[in-house]
């Protein structure tokens, strides 16, 4: 068929699903093809929300979830989603920071590495242990990673290749137990891994699963500092829950039971990562001093200097302490003190809160003291927390904004320092009230009732005006108000941001207070408009503030309809401004005329009242000058906005009182002949138009009215089986023609009622007779129109001919096998209806062709979005010729059924999750000021070096030579992960040939040499004695067993220059010279790549001083 080769053409089907061809028969169930629905937009925390990550360059927030879904948050309403081909929870998420990508660790310890540019998935491997430790080295590509077996993985991400690699360098926790000099009977899982601020990643505290602490130095590959193995000591405890400075402090020690207790949560509680804070599964916190000491083999020292105890509750039975970070204090120049953040310790049983530790320290650790407490409640259980640097601030651990996420999908923020602006809370200071997360569209507070996603005609008057409305108007989300959003990343899409851009699609949304909301929908990119409130201005209007419970839109006269719960039907006009109007109240009784001062923007300037009854139903007519209006009642209502008058009300029902679920107009065209029999032979007939309304309630009752006088055409059960109907669609026939023709000369005896079932109502109106002759037959040029109807179990393919002469005859029947809750349909250009999309109570979404009514392709909500279907979700959902909109709690989204001419799919309308601008400057920035401290004493280390390889301590010599190099600290630190860390390197072989020799290259073997090589050397020499060469190979030593060690010029001397002090002297200065030339050269290049990055970064520090007050897109 046609519409099979059209629906083919348009969708796109994945290649692992079976392939339907053009005229192929309907695929069976299980081999429906599935459709390539697309997220086109998303907004809002997904329901399932579980952990957080921040890029502090790019700032922009991370959140995981529980089913495989990752939504990115930045600034002005800039948001995007991110699904895994696995609905499996994640357990770790971090930034590369300001690289854009994203790692992410499954439940499944699946490592998947997001790019958020192109906002997909760029690479994923699964690793064949479980995961327990993950950290991103910040500057580099490096992480770490640790496992269930006490192993300590390095893994590099290469950009080239965009893969994962696994770096040679490992620490087993066997051989680290070895290098610590401590004794582990079983293996334990790595649960923590902190890499020590200032240390570029050289140093990183492994925590594991038994409460042992090792603070490993990879450039060393030794252990620096052991904690948590036998401290059985502590300093003292301090009691969180109580704040008073001066109270005592006891001596306590740990049981020795406790010797082995498990660590749920660490972080560093110092600037300079001196001092680590451990949550145990007792609810206890413990303070350990990380600073370097002796070896554990010799140290006889107490242990009681390295620990201070924190304990948030007394009772016996705690909870597990599960998270736990750190903020500095506000001075960069003090190590004082900061703010502890715990989650958990308090007593079961007790209130869910985050408190907040305020804790100070004058002389070292066995002098911290706990300032003050507080405790901030929670909006819904706990999920996770973090904290967010200030921009601009080398000192990261200074804290500007604190992020809590809770179940289910809340997101709430303390910014501005409000957190630290109550001291002690016993003095009687409020608590700062978090705040929400600001939302683009709101859905919950307050709550959304109904939608309309509608397109525009494209008309210029209408395009102009709105779009003039718009730029004026389009400030920000709408609950933004005055506060600050601490994120800032991402980069909006230039599309979107051309004020010049004709509006193509409206979103219009009713809520439950009243009030109507309108966006610009034409990008993917929710642009708000209008807010019209559903109070009329110096009025009392009952039902004002009832939810809104239809809305209706015509785009010809730019006319709005909202209907509400009260009854209460409002007109506005968004076609030009309507301040200092009067206010028209039209009902059925009475009519109101009242002069109101209605300030700039669009305002109600009409309202009806033909019912008190919910208004469930609202449909313009094909001009847009009159409305139809269906209530919960089963009444219908007419409207004429322009003449001021409430039409007719008819009751569609019968008396059931069903619902009035849909309305649809119908135009047909009758012939009008002439009383006398001379002009009635006349071949000259008036046509008339004739609109006919319909009305579907929920019991499955078509009633056919016309529209100008309201008289009852038709009533007429569809089935007598009670099936709740949902919506009806009027389907133009195979003719060119729209109208259908009735012709008066045709027209018979008037036949029966109908059928069982198909009454009409009592009460006519004079004249109904003749409409009813006209509406019995048709002429023989027509009848191919039809009507489908949707219900629950049930589709229904009607001749509207048929139907309007009050036959039962149905064209086409299909029984759904899933009960249905939602329909739309799929127009081309020329506004005729060629597809039917279906929405099912167990989430699944077909696409059937009309009016064959076979399925062409499916998906589901749940792989699309990770939804579930919910009761009432029916109620949000509207869709505009292949776009659907849906909400589910705090969660919106739009998604994209048809791949062909979509405007959603155009990468360049969605906003950018990568700033490259932004990205480039923090890099200047960053090099600039390595630069900065290399340029402090490079001569000296080089210099040295040159002396240091004099003297013949080449190993030292390398170090430092390497340590000077001009090099990222992600490329130093990789030089030591390319080699395995205890695998001793292999001995160098001196007979190897040396193409350049060079003093600081030799590298001189400290093992004794072993008599055969000697022997060798020694061979040509046959004519001395044995006594002699020994003497001369030792040189004078004492003792045969223990040679003198050579220095690296004594052994050029010797072997190279056949003993001629001059001629290695000589050789000595050429060299000199040569590495003077060569320092002189990389010292101009150096200079001149010192200048380049002055300049970049000066172009730096002005862009960022421009975007403090101005966003970089608009310079």
């Amino acid at each position: 068929m046609f519409t099979k080769r059209l629906f083919h053409k348009a969708l796109h089907h994945d290649h692992h699903h079976h392939q339907a061809g053009g005229g192929a028969p309907p695929a069976a169930p299980g081999d429906v093809p599935q459709m390539d629905a697309q997220i086109a937009l998303h907004y809002g925390v997904p329901y399932t929300a579980s952990l957080l990550a921040f890029d502090p360059v790019q700032r922009l927030l991370a959140v995981g979830t529980l089913d495989g879904r990752i939504k990115i948050f930045g600034g002005d309403n800039i948001e995007g989603i991110l699904i895994s081909p696995k609905s499996v929870p994640y357990k770790f998420l971090q930034f590369i920071i300001n690289q854009g990508l994203l790692v992410a660790i499954s439940n499944e310890n699946e490592i998947q590495v997001w790019n958020l540019e192109f906002r997909q998935l760029f690479y994923s491997s699964q690793w064949d242990v479980n995961i327990t430790a993950f950290a991103a080295i910040e500057g580099s590509f490096l992480m770490y990673l640790g496992d269930e077996n006490g192993l300590l993985s390095v893994l590099k991400y290469e950009v080239d290749d965009g893969k994962l690699q696994r770096m040679p360098y490992n620490v087993p926790i066997q051989s680290l137990a070895e290098r610590a000099g401590i004794s582990l009977q079983d293996p334990q899982p790595i649960v923590g891994i902190l890499i020590q601020p200032d240390t570029f990643g050289t140093r990183v505290l492994i925590a594991y699963e038994k409460g042992l602490l090792v603070l490993w130095d990879v450039s060393d590959n030794n252990a620096v500092s052991v904690r948590g193995y036998g401290d059985l000591h502590v300093k003292g405890q301090i009691t969180g829950a109580r704040s008073d400075a001066d109270e005592d402090q006891s001596n306590d020690a740990i049981d020795d039971s406790e010797e082995e207790r498990e660590i749920c949560s660490l972080c560093w509680a110092s600037r300079g990562g001196s001092i680590v804070a451990v949550g145990y599964i007792t609810g206890d916190i413990l303070l350990w001093d990380m600073n370097t000491g002796p070896p554990r083999q010799v140290k006889q020292m107490d242990v009681s200097s390295n620990v201070v105890k924190l304990q948030l509750a007394s009772g016996s039975r705690r909870l597990p302490v599960i998270v736990l970070h750190w903020s500095a204090g506000s001075s960069i120049h003090c190590n004082k003190g900061g703010h502890l953040f715990v989650y958990g310790g308090d007593d079961m049983g007790s209130e869910e809160v985050l408190t907040i530790l305020s804790l100070e320290s004058t002389a070292g650790l066995e002098s911290v003291r706990c300032m003050s407490r507080m405790d901030l409640k929670l909006d819904g259980s706990f999920a996770d927390m973090i904290l967010i640097p200030d921009t601009g601030v080398l000192d990261k651990s200074r804290t500007s904004a604190l992020f809590i996420l809770t179940n289910p999908g809340q997101l709430n923020f303390y910014a501005d320092g409000s957190l630290f602006s109550v001291q002690n809370t016993k003095e009687g200071n409020a608590l700062p009230e978090a705040r929400k997360s600001p939302v683009a569209i709101p859905t919950i507070d307050p709550n959304i009732t109904v939608t309309n996603l509608c397109s525009l005609t494209g008309r210029e008057l209408s395009n102009i005006s709105l779009k003039k409305f718009c730029a004026r108007q389009n400030a920000g989300p709408f609950i933004l108000g005055n506060m600050k959003w601490p994120l800032t990343g991402g980069v909006p899409s230039e599309m979107s941001l051309n004020e010049d851009h004709a509006v193509e699609r409206l979103y219009i949304a009713g809520y439950q207070d009243g009030s109507v909301r309108i966006w610009d929908a034409t990008f993917p990119v929710l642009m708000p408009m209008f807010v019209l409130d559903g109070k009329v201005a110096d009025i009392n209007l009952n039902g004002a503030n009832a939810s809104v419970s239809s809305l209706a839109f015509c785009s010809l006269n730019m006319t709005l309809a909202v209907g509400t719960t009260s009854g209460l039907v409002r007109i506005y006009k968004l076609r030009e401004h309507t301040g200092g109007s009067s206010f028209h109240f039209v009902s059925e009784l009475k009519q109101e005329v009242h002069v109101v001062r209605h300030g700039k923007g669009f305002h109600c300037y009409v309202a009806f009242l033909a019912s008190n009854c919910p208004v469930r139903s609202l449909l313009f007519t094909v001009s847009g000058e009159v409305l139809a209006t269906g209530y919960q009642n089963g009444q219908v209502a007419m409207f004429d906005p322009s003449q001021l008058s409430i039409l007719f009300t008819v009751d569609c029902a019968s008396g059931t009182n069903s619902p009035v679920v849909c309305l649809g107009i119908y135009s047909v065209m009758t012939s009008d002949a002439k009383a006398d029999e001379s002009e009635k032979e006349s071949p000259q007939k008036a046509r008339l138009p004739r609109d006919c309304l319909l009305s579907l309630t929920k019991d499955g009752r078509v009633t056919v009215l016309d529209c100008t006088t309201g008289v009852m055409m038709n009533s007429h059960i569809l089935d007598q089986k009670q099936s709740s109907a949902i919506s009806m669609y009027v389907i133009d026939g195979a003719s060119d023609e729209k109208q259908t023709q009735l012709s008066e000369d045709t027209v018979g005896s008037l036949g029966q009622t109908g059928k069982e079932g198909n009454d009409v109502h009592n009460k006519q109106a004079p004249g109904v007779g003749k409409h009813l002759k006209n509406a019995s037959h048709l002429s023989q040029n027509g009848g191919s129109d039809s009507l489908l109807i949707c219900c629950e179990d049930v589709l229904l393919l009607l001749s509207l001919a048929s139907l309007i002469q009050g036959k039962n005859k149905h064209l086409h029947k299909l029984k759904l096998a899933k009960p249905c809750c939602w329909s739309a349909v799929l127009k081309n250009m020329d506004g005729k209806i060629f597809g039917l999309i279906l929405a099912y109570q167990t989430g699944t979404i077909e696409l059937r062709s009309v009016p064959d009514l076979a399925i062409i392709a499916e998906s589901s909500l749940m792989s699309i979005l990770r939804w579930s279907y919910k009761a009432g979700m029916d109620k949000s959902m509207s869709s505009s010729n292949g776009q659907i909109t849906l909400v589910s709690g705090s969660e919106f989204a739009i998604i994209s059924l048809m791949a062909s001419e979509n405007d959603f799919r155009i990468p360049e309308s969605l906003p950018c999750l990568h700033d490259k601008v932004l990205a480039a400057a923090a890099e200047a920035a960053i090099s600039f000021s390595t630069e900065q401290r290399r340029k402090q004493n490079p001569a000296a280390g080089i210099l040295g070096g040159i002396i240091k390889g004099m003297k013949g301590k080449a190993e030292e010599s390398a170090k430092m030579r390497e340590s000077f190099t001009v090099q990222t600290p992600g490329e130093y630190l990789e030089s030591f992960f390319l080699k395995d860390s205890f695998v001793e390197p292999p001995i160098p072989n001196l007979d190897d040939p040396i193409e350049e020799l060079s003093i600081d290259d030799i590298e001189i073997d400290d093992e004794v040499p072993s008599p055969a090589p000697a022997s060798s050397s020694t061979s040509h020499r046959n004519n001395r004695t044995t006594e002699e060469e020994r003497e001369k190979l030792f040189e004078g030593s004492s003792h045969v067993g223990e040679p003198r060690m050579r220095t690296p010029q004594e052994i050029l001397t010797k072997y190279k220059f056949g003993g001629d002090a001059a001629a290695a002297a000589a050789h000595a200065k050429d060299k000199l010279m040569q590495r003077q030339e060569k320092l002189e050269r990389i010292s101009q290049q150096t200079a001149e790549l010192q200048s380049g990055a002055e300049n970049f970064a000066s172009l730096a520090q002005e862009l960022a001083k421009t975007m403090e007050n101005k966003k970089w897109w608009k310079l």
